[in-house]
């Protein structure tokens, strides 16, 4: 079995280590696109354009289903590389995890980057899935960027900016940016309230790999013993992990692990 995933940078890394985690065979394909990142600023024609470039490098190794392991990627780009690769090859998107924050039925926040904070993709997803629970949603500027790089001055800036941001009583955190799960511990100590539990977190790398294994009519099989392989392409070319990734314990899992083929 072998799995793909995409995404301009280091965000993919939540859901890679998902997919290790039920499938410890998995041979895996990382496509990411370091000369056109970050994915956020473009307009949606170029990035869609560049998601395309970034889908097909992976395609090539006959992956057997591929994880737009981005938020905003899959926002643009969703339709034209379903359209590009289906039916041969799965594509799995990666929406933000509303339906499940909301049915705690406390007030929820959704961190996300400020292009997807009060856009209309965000707005309809809190309509269809909120339930009528309060939704606040949070821009977090420069969070991205920060775990992008593995900044920790940075990271710790835009996290704390976020959680100045978040309504006291809010009881989850929706982590609308595949980025955030990466910095996941920082975010709940930062939203943390001292006379009551932290609010829970809900990312979308474990649905996300779990829909994946589903899509290809595999099943989870995390007791395994074998270990599977992992290409890193960046731009299409066979490389390694960027450094910022090692700075994770989602890159370090994959550092020893020998090339996919």
């Amino acid at each position: 079995m072998k799995i793909a995933l995409m995404d301009s940078g280091i965000g993919l890394l939540a859901a890679t280590a998902a997919v290790r985690r039920l499938r410890p065979d998995a041979d895996l394909v990382l496509s990411l696109d370091p000369a056109g990142m970050p994915w956020g600023p473009r307009t949606p024609e170029d990035l869609t354009e560049r998601a395309l470039a970034v889908a097909e490098a992976a395609a090539a190794y006959r992956p057997d289903a591929l994880i737009v392991g981005c938020n905003t990627a899959t926002v643009h780009a969703l339709t034209a590389l379903r359209g590009a690769l289906e039916p041969d090859l799965p594509v799995i998107g990666t929406v933000p995890a509303i339906k499940p924050a909301a049915a705690g039925g406390g007030p929820v926040a959704i961190w996300a980057t400020p292009a997807t904070t009060g856009s209309p993709y965000q707005r309809n997803l809190i309509r269809d899935f909120a339930d009528g629970v309060p939704v606040a949603e949070v821009p977090c500027w420069g969070l991205a960027e920060a775990v992008e790089h593995a900044d920790q001055t940075a990271i710790d800036e835009a996290v704390a900016a976020a959680a100045a941001l978040t309504p006291a009583d809010v009881t989850t955190v929706v982590l609308g940016c595949t980025h955030y799960e990466l910095v996941a511990d920082r975010i709940r100590a930062a939203v943390r309230h001292p006379d009551g539990p932290p609010p829970a977190l809900h990312g979308s790398a474990g649905a996300v790999a779990a829909q994946a294994l589903r899509r290809i009519g595999a099943r989870p099989e995390p007791e395994t013993a074998a270990e599977g392989g992992v290409t890193v392409l960046l731009n299409g070319r066979e490389g390694v992990l960027p450094a910022p990734a090692l700075a994770y314990a989602e890159g370090r899992l994959l550092q020893q692990v020998a090339p996919a083929r």
